[in-house]
């Protein structure tokens, strides 16, 4: 079974617009600090952590940690798409339940460029190739597979619904839901409710997606919890949701 863990703190940053946020590593100092400061322990305390993120450098994390001590602790760097700071958080829990470590520390955070995502390295396969070539299998010709996420999450999008029936409202209540939520977070982007109606008629992106299903770019809090939110051009993200757990 392992050893029971818990989430002692959490700290989080803003999200903002590229070019109006701290870099990724103030960001995620900050991020840090604050979750050490809920959890009401000091970094030494610290003995292992994960760092996620998938713009960047291959040591981004202890640029960002370093700002917080240099403790002499391993700092493993996770790069695993939009999953990367819930798989750090996972590593973290993992080192904690296995009793590698009494206490463990996840962060996350992204700094982002303007504009929709795309290959940063074009002088090899690209591993989303296979995931590419299933997108413009599934979706109409006149849809710029190009734009990376859009293609991706609308072509997934569309499979669902290929497979298990329903229509585009599944996606956009998934909307209107994380809005609700933002609206209630200072550290939210876009804090304006929007309605299901609002949602199913801004302009169509790709398969069943709509511009209000979809994410924008911001640096510094988590990404909106949803699979059909596809990152279109626009402010960056800094996942930044940083938690410590000790085992007790």
């Amino acid at each position: 079974m392992g050893s029971p863990t818990i989430v002692a703190g959490v700290g989080m940053v803003p999200f903002t617009k590229p070019g109006r946020s701290e870099s990724y590593d103030v960001m995620g100092e900050q991020a840090a600090r604050s979750a050490l400061t809920d959890a009401g322990i000091a970094y030494s305390a610290v003995q292992q952590a994960f760092v996620g993120y998938s713009y960047g450098g291959s040591t981004c994390g202890q640029a960002a940690l370093y700002g917080v001590g240099q403790t002499g602790i391993p700092i493993v760097n996770v790069n695993n798409n939009c999953s990367s700071g819930s798989t750090a958080l996972y590593l973290a829990r993992q080192a904690v339940a296995s009793g590698t470590v009494d206490c463990a520390l996840a962060l996350g955070f992204e700094q982002m460029q303007p504009g929709a995502l795309s290959a940063m390295w074009t002088d090899r396969p690209q591993p989303m190739d296979r995931f590419q070539a299933a997108a413009a299998e599934l979706l109409p010709p006149d849809v710029n597979t190009d734009a990376l996420a859009a293609a991706y999450f609308g072509a997934a999008g569309q499979a669902y619904l290929d497979e298990f029936g329903g229509t585009a409202e599944l996606f956009a209540r998934v909307s209107v839901k994380a809005r609700a939520h933002a609206v209630r977070n200072p550290f939210a982007v876009f804090r304006d409710p929007i309605t299901l109606e609002q949602v199913l008629e801004s302009p169509h992106i790709a398969g069943p997606i709509t511009r209000l299903m979809c994410c924008p770019r911001p640096p510094a809090g988590p990404r909106p919890p949803s699979s059909a939110r596809p990152t279109l051009p626009g402010p960056t993200v800094s996942r930044t949701p940083c938690r410590s757990a000790p085992r007790r």
